[in-house]
């Protein structure tokens, strides 16, 4: 993805995005993607004949690909103060002492726990490309690009990995949490947001 001065043009401009389509991004020159959320394997876990057919399988599966693919892990320190408002939510409700005293330790457990540690999630994805030298017809790129999402999610599902295409709204929302993470933990996007910026996106390339 190009990245362009900070210090000049816009936000769009700068992260090489012209608009999301129909679960699509359209990036600049005729280039789109699509993003599969994906789950994982551990291999610690594992037997060691496990481990050697799961990389067998993952090795037969990268020389069948007729195409890149791009793997993006994504670590994000988890926000436990809406897990805390929804218990102490759920302790205004609860009328019963012994669930009482049960939430009450249980909320005390989860202060005392990321008072000293960082709490981290992951998530994965692969993103698949397809590049046209020439402008293609919108349902054409989203054939193409939806026959190479079932390849590699019928290779992943033979390594025990299950994956989900992400829908416009939630690639949006993955770049604006890269971007504005503070804001984006605040400010979530919503779908009336999503039509916003797509269509401020859209009137700058005019």
């Amino acid at each position: 993805m190009r990245l362009l001065n900070k210090t000049s043009g816009s936000a769009a401009q700068q992260i090489g995005i012209k608009a999301v389509v129909d679960d699509i991004l359209v990036l600049d020159d005729s280039h789109y993607r699509l993003i599969l959320e994906t789950s994982t394997v551990n291999l610690e876990l594992k037997s060691e004949v496990e481990q050697d057919a799961i990389i067998d399988t993952f090795q037969s599966f990268l020389n069948g690909l007729n195409g890149p693919l791009q793997v993006l892990v994504r670590t994000r320190e988890v926000e436990a103060d809406s897990f805390l408002e929804a218990i102490d939510l759920r302790l205004k409700d609860e009328d019963q002492p012994a669930y009482r005293d049960q939430l009450h330790g249980y909320a005390k457990f989860v202060k005392g726990l990321i008072s000293v540690n960082r709490i981290l999630s992951r998530n994965f994805y692969v993103v698949i490309e397809y590049n046209s030298a020439t402008k293609t017809d919108p349902e054409s790129i989203k054939e193409q690009l939806g026959l190479q999402a079932d390849i590699v999610a019928k290779g992943l599902a033979r390594l025990g990995m299950r994956c989900r295409q992400l829908n416009s709204l939630e690639i949006l929302n993955l770049f604006y949490s890269f971007y504005n993470p503070l804001a984006s933990k605040m400010m979530p996007l919503s779908e009336k947001a999503m039509r916003l910026m797509h269509t401020a996106i859209m009137k700058e390339e005019v």
